[in-house]
């Protein structure tokens, strides 16, 4: 029988990867990559962000989760006020949206199958 602990990790573990690929023009002109995020990294990004402000939540969690192809991450603590100023919302909120709703609900639905099993 599989511990809860191992099935959890091998389904919603930090190896998992995730995208979002960013288009314009029907092309690809951005690939976000990111790894699911865990309540360690949630506590950092807020203290890093002003709790009463869930679009500051999510941009800072963008700044921090967001990796290119080879795992460097696409944007740096500074760049956060540009990216607020410079940057359309809309294009910033399907981002964020696609790393928060990561690994959702089908997914869970089928580790608690497994778990009866």
């Amino acid at each position: 029988m599989t511990r809860a602990i191992d099935l959890l990790k091998n389904k919603f573990g930090v190896s998992q990867l995730y995208k979002y690929d960013v288009k314009g023009n029907n092309e690809v002109l951005l690939t976000v990559y990111w790894h699911p995020l865990t309540i360690a990294e949630r506590e950092m990004i807020q203290k890093k962000s002003n709790a009463e402000d869930t679009n500051d939540f999510a941009l800072q969690l963008m700044i921090e989760k967001a990796l290119d192809k080879e795992g460097a991450r696409l944007f740096q603590d500074g760049d956060k006020a540009s990216l607020r100023r410079e940057v359309a919302a809309s294009i910033l909120n399907d981002i964020q949206l696609a790393m928060i709703e990561a690994g959702s609900d089908k997914e869970v639905k089928e580790a608690k199958a497994d778990l009866k099993s």
